[in-house]
């Protein structure tokens, strides 16, 4: 595969969950990485991990976003080409009860890369962004031109972002912007040496079903049992990491040729509800998941799935994992962090 111009990549929130696994690809293909983090919720041994897996040297760079100058030095310094923007706060429960900290840390942190992208001349970005724009579906599945009217801080904060980096391509037809709209990421690299590790209290599905299936949690709270769905629970489009990292590849060939602001969906088109992923997970590792049905969280949506034929048509981009495949992985990688 060619690379074409844009050799090299700096990933914000490189050591995180998403970003580390883009880091494993983009190095098999032969990209030089810098990841850049102030590894507030990641660990350092990741880069370590990055580098057996690919069996390349990585880069990585401890610093906040809102560190202008070393942000600025780091992309003039590794003359990098194109910048991958993972790092921010991701958790709806939390926006909801913080919305103060996810508005500054998500949108400030933001404006300070593209200034800093801005003093350094890189004109390319690959935007980590989230379904959570569209807010309550009008129709489903969702598309890119589906209404966007966020219902929680996350959310609000993800579409300020994607709003910001239009204005941008629209100021300069010499910038471009590819905002990739996640749906569910779940699962982990194959190797089963990184996966979805939150040094924080988790707050996605898998990670708390990790928890009770290691004992470190009794049960499962499973978030509202009466929504209008087949069981209760809410519907969810989950898509193995490594079919959504292989978007963020698919980004960087498509900006390389192309300008101005674009938006894709990345998700499998593929509904399933919390008790679904469960019994997934418990038919293909043999292990029970006990789970108590509690209260709905605030800003949680009933159904939530997507139309991915934008980046099916326009990237050349397909997700090839199923369900089984995600419950797999996670756990083989979990057994290994506990060796």
């Amino acid at each position: 595969m060619s690379l074409g111009g844009l050799k090299k990549v700096l990933l914000t929130g490189g050591m995180g969950y998403i970003g580390s696994h883009t880091a494993t690809l983009l190095l098999d293909y032969g990209y030089e990485v810098v990841l850049y983090d102030n590894l507030s919720n990641s660990s350092i041994d990741v880069k370590d991990k990055i580098q057996e897996i690919s069996n390349r040297e990585v880069y990585f760079v401890e610093g906040d976003l809102i560190d202008n100058e070393l942000l600025t030095r780091t992309l003039k310094d590794f003359n990098i080409d194109i910048v991958i923007h993972f790092a921010g706060k991701k958790s709806v429960g939390e926006s909801v009860e913080k919305p103060i900290n996810y508005f500054e840390n998500n949108i400030s942190g933001s404006i300070s890369l593209l200034r800093a992208m801005e003093r350094a001349s890189v004109q390319k970005i690959v935007f980590s962004s989230s379904a959570m724009v569209y807010g309550d579906p009008e129709y489903l599945p969702y598309d890119e031109n589906h209404p966007k009217n966020p219902i929680n801080p996350y959310g609000k904060s993800k579409l300020f972002i994607e709003e910001t980096l239009k204005d941008v391509c629209a100021s300069n037809p010499d910038f471009s912007a590819i905002c990739l709209r996640y749906f569910n990421p779940i699962g982990s690299h194959e190797s089963g040496l990184i996966g979805e590790s939150p040094s924080d209290k988790p707050n996605n599905l898998m990670p708390c079903i990790l928890d009770v299936a290691t004992g470190k949690l009794n049960e499962l709270k499973v978030y509202g049992g009466d929504y209008s769905t087949k069981d209760g629970t809410a519907i969810r489009d989950y898509i193995h990491v490594m079919d959504l990292v292989n978007g963020h590849l698919k980004g960087i060939l498509f900006l390389d040729k192309n300008f101005g602001w674009h938006a894709f969906n990345l998700g499998t088109g593929v509904g399933y509800s919390v008790l679904d992923v469960v019994k997934s997970f418990e038919d293909v590792n043999q292990i029970e998941i006990p789970y108590k049905i509690v209260e709905r969280r605030m800003g949680d949506i009933a159904k939530f799935y997507s139309s991915s034929i934008k980046a099916n048509n326009i990237l050349q981009w397909y997700p090839e994992k199923g369900i089984r495949d995600m419950c797999l992985d996670v756990w083989r990688t979990k057994k290994n962090q506990r060796d």
